[in-house]
């Protein structure tokens, strides 16, 4: 879902801007301290886990974990993809300088989808934490969530680039068709990973006890 410099327009370069400064600056805002260590972990992973790209025709895929991030983090999964994705522009040229607001704007309101996701279905969210973890996550919530967040992620990286030019348009449809089938594997990353924490370290899922 990276999109590389130089192939956005630059209207679309300023929307995306001024979208990922303000989801940043609620993201930063609805960060409690004691937060910032579970949100720097996310953020690490989320630099890793899109490490791995795997070609396919002119665009790449790879996993994004956003689901996850948003079920954990909420809002703040905004600045915590923001940091991983301005190092990966950095060190490793993955995406952008001049893209980097659009990426963000599209993973964060990736993440942020499943986190409506997840806070819709019934998952345990919001109750007393003995008995949400009592009740247990339902997987299919899990599963839902990351595969809404990659789904969601798909069409606005696909829609962002129709608006820059309408000779990318094959090339967004080719990239729209590639991430389906991760989006199903998205989701069952997600449940397995939610149903791990919920038995290891129940917080993350349910909130502290």
């Amino acid at each position: 879902m990276h999109i590389s410099e130089g192939v956005l327009s630059a209207p679309v370069i300023v929307v995306g801007w001024g979208a990922a400064v303000a989801g940043i600056g609620v993201g930063l805002k609805k960060t409690a301290a004691a937060k910032l260590p579970e949100t720097a972990l996310v953020s690490a992973v989320l630099f890793l886990a899109s490490l791995v790209h795997i070609p396919l025709g002119p665009s790449s895929i790879h996993l994004t974990l956003l689901g996850l991030a948003g079920i954990l983090l909420g809002w703040s999964a905004v600045p915590a993809l923001f940091i991983a994705l301005l190092l990966q522009s950095i060190l490793f040229q993955f995406g952008g300088l001049l893209s980097l607001g659009v990426n963000t704007t599209v993973m964060g309101t990736a993440a942020l989808s499943a986190f409506g996701v997840w806070r819709l279905l019934p998952t345990g969210k919001g109750r007393p934490p003995e008995r949400a973890i009592a009740a247990g996550v339902k997987p299919a919530a899990a599963f839902i969530s990351g595969f809404v967040a990659v789904g969601t992620g798909t069409f606005l990286v696909t829609f962002s680039l129709f608006l820059s030019s309408r000779d990318l348009f094959s090339t967004a449809v080719l990239m729209f068709a590639a991430n389906l089938p991760l989006a199903v594997v998205e989701g069952v990353i997600t449940a397995f990973s939610v149903l791990f924490l919920q038995r290891m370290m129940p917080r993350y899922v349910f909130g502290p006890a």
